[in-house]
């Protein structure tokens, strides 16, 4: 079904946003998007090319000689209209997020105002960049810092959070006065370039945010983006092998970079743990849009003395409370994954544990009477380190709970891992808090929660989660340099008056 929108002109048919205008593709190539729940096309957008996405790029450092003068409550106020409108048009926009990736209207409202506080967060940040003054070791010498934005950036955003990961890059690089070349996700482009209109709306100049468009001609977008002088910094939220790949790139004009990639969450479930509020934890964590976030639980490790109690209250949830079909349809709560290969993986890793001994007690199968992009919540117990759901990252509405028996061997397990992005865990043992929070090698640890995200916490992770840190007061810096000032020959003495 095709959504009614509000405002129609919020959908962006066969243009991308450059310089303040809405352009197509030089080449006037196009590509389809569809709605993964029905397969229908929603519409086509620009097939953008190296010669476009350099334009883009021109348009970009143009604007940055005069932006990165403005001072930074004119930066607020801009990105604080931009929030304003992005909340007023709130239910268009996630009209548009249900429509092209899926998830249920619900979520997808719940992302739009987590997408436009990153707007209001970083607004409130503007202002606020500050330098040091530091002591000097040399008599007489003066030493001082100068936070400076490092310049054009590129920025590549994923599918699983069409509005979140736009604002989350964009908002810290407008606030200290860097200008943008955004290329959106091919699966889900239209959120992006709504938000690009209403970043026009809001008077940001034109130039300073670019939004282009690309699906089958992705690599070689994101090669110019990587590999173009006039490019500073790069962020990209992707996959492990993708970010490699561009961190290759990048290191040919040694660019800033910050690089959000795979996860594979260990959420451990200790024998002290509330266990009413470890399964709710746990089915936040795990099936949030059915599965298709970086910091989904990946593996469910549960103590021995309450794996089975556990385990039986999980898929009694799974089982009664979850309702899979078209995000636009009334009490839906998990909608279809993004595309084929998404649905194969998810396939892949439950034969694979069955054909290993583990045991499917919720799901387990394509659901092909509502669409070939949906798959059934599910539970999988009896799962071992030997199951690809242990070293893979499923990406999918799948939980696999593992055994454990003491604290150091779920460490181990935990850490078993080249990734570390998120971790979770549960325990009312305050020393065992501190402990395991220290010991997990991820970036970011939930304790007593399955929800993490917040525009006031660094999200980042360690290993090859990649690097770097994304809202908060620290996702600023990743868009500045540190200029440092000494002053010499202040150290003559007073004068006395005469």
């Amino acid at each position: 079904m095709a959504p009614k929108l509000r405002d129609p002109s919020l959908l962006k048919k066969d243009v991308c946003y450059i310089n303040g205008q809405w352009v197509a593709a030089k080449s006037g190539k196009t590509f389809e998007v569809h709605d993964p729940s029905t397969g229908q096309l929603i519409a086509t957008a620009p097939e953008f090319d190296i010669e476009d996405t350099e334009r883009a790029i021109e348009a970009a450092e143009k604007a940055f000689q005069s932006f990165r003068h403005q001072t930074g409550r004119a930066r607020s106020k801009l990105l604080r209209r931009w929030y304003d409108l992005v909340m007023e048009n709130a239910d268009d926009l996630a009209a548009l997020i249900t429509w092209e990736n899926g998830k249920p209207l619900a979520d997808a409202k719940g992302e739009v105002v987590y997408a436009a506080n990153f707007l209001e967060w970083f607004s409130e940040e503007a202002p606020r960049i500050y330098g040091d003054t530091i002591p000097s070791s040399v008599p007489g010498n003066r030493v001082w810092t100068i936070k400076e934005p490092v310049g054009v950036c590129g920025l590549i955003t994923p599918w699983n959070f069409p509005a979140a990961m736009i604002t989350r890059k964009i908002g810290p690089a407008l606030a200290v006065g860097c200008t943008v070349v955004c290329k959106a996700p091919g699966e889900t482009p239209f959120t992006s370039l709504a938000l690009a209109e209403l970043a026009h709306r809001a008077g940001i100049p034109k130039g300073v945010v670019n939004i282009l468009t690309a699906l089958n001609n992705t690599p070689e977008v994101g090669e110019v983006l990587t590999t173009h002088r006039t490019i500073r910094k790069v962020s990209f939220t992707g996959s492990t092998n993708v970010g490699k790949l561009l961190m290759r790139q990048c290191s040919s004009t040694l660019k800033k970079l910050s690089l959000e990639l795979g996860g594979n969450a260990p959420f451990i479930v200790f024998d002290d743990a509330d266990i009413d509020a470890a399964v709710a934890g746990a089915i936040a964590s795990k099936f949030r849009s059915s599965g298709q976030t970086c910091v989904c639980a990946n593996r469910i490790f549960v103590q021995a003395g309450v794996y089975d109690e556990f385990a039986r209250r999980f898929a009694a949830k799974v089982r009664d409370e979850f309702r899979v079909g078209n995000g636009f349809e009334q009490g839906v709560t998990h909608g279809p994954l993004i595309h084929d290969r998404a649905v194969a993986k998810v396939e892949a890793h439950v034969r694979d544990a069955e054909q290993k001994g583990a045991t499917v007690v919720v799901g387990g199968h394509r659901i092909p009477e509502l669409g070939k992009h949906f798959f059934q919540p599910t539970v999988i117990t009896g799962v071992t380190p030997e199951m690809a759901m242990f070293s893979e990252e499923t990406f999918g509405p799948v939980a696999g709970l593992f055994k454990f028996e003491t604290e150091e061997e779920v460490i181990k397990m935990a850490n078993a891992t080249d990734v570390g992005l998120a971790g979770y865990f549960f325990s009312r043992d305050v020393q065992r808090v501190y402990r395991v929070a220290e010991h997990l090698e991820v970036g970011m640890v939930g304790v007593n929660t399955g929800l993490i995200s917040d525009p006031a916490a660094p999200f980042g992770g360690v290993k090859e989660s990649g690097f770097g840190r994304e809202g908060s007061l620290y996702g600023v810096s990743e868009y500045q340099i540190t200029k440092m000032v000494t002053f010499g020959g202040m150290g003559q003495p007073l004068q006395g008056s005469s």
